[in-house]
């Protein structure tokens, strides 16, 4: 699986630790950078920067990395057809792909310890959408509150 990562300042050395951990496991890791050498590396623009590459088609999943975690998974979750959860256990990690076809986990640097934060990133990568009717039905429904926004917004704009 491809895999981008990206990280604020805050996040920088969590990211780096989850480079060099989930390595061994044989997916291509795409780094995006924020090394913490930079205060003003805003989650905003890193949240955008690895949507896009989900998007585009660069990327397969993503791991987002700011202090709490709360700001990348908003951030993030603005781009239509990311579905980016704030996680900070294994079960949450997981089933959020299998049942909500989550394909960014946000994490907080400054919540999880970094073997945690491995076994919620194993556990996210490692899980599958299951593809059940109840839950395709359900992202569906997200999609077309995307939809319905992305409309709202052409409105507006008219």
């Amino acid at each position: 699986m491809r895999v981008v990562l990206a990280a604020d300042h805050a996040g920088a050395e969590l990211k780096a630790e989850l480079l060099a951990r989930l390595a061994p496991l044989g997916h291509e890791l795409i780094d995006l950078g924020g090394d913490g050498s930079n205060p003003q590396d805003d989650y905003p623009d890193f949240a955008r920067a690895l949507a896009l590459a989900i998007l585009d088609g660069q990327a397969d999943r993503g791991l987002l990395i700011c202090g709490s975690g709360v700001g990348a998974s908003i951030a993030a979750s603005k781009m239509p057809g990311i579905r980016a959860g704030l996680c900070h256990d294994t079960y949450s990690a997981g089933q959020g792909v299998e049942h909500d076809d989550m394909n960014v986990l946000a994490l907080g640097a400054r919540v999880i310890g970094i073997e945690t934060a491995v076994s919620c990133a194993t556990a996210f990568l490692a899980a599958e959408f299951s593809g059940e009717p109840r839950h395709v039905r359900r992202v569906n429904k997200i999609r077309a509150i995307e939809a319905e926004a992305a409309n709202m917004e052409i409105a507006r704009e008219s």
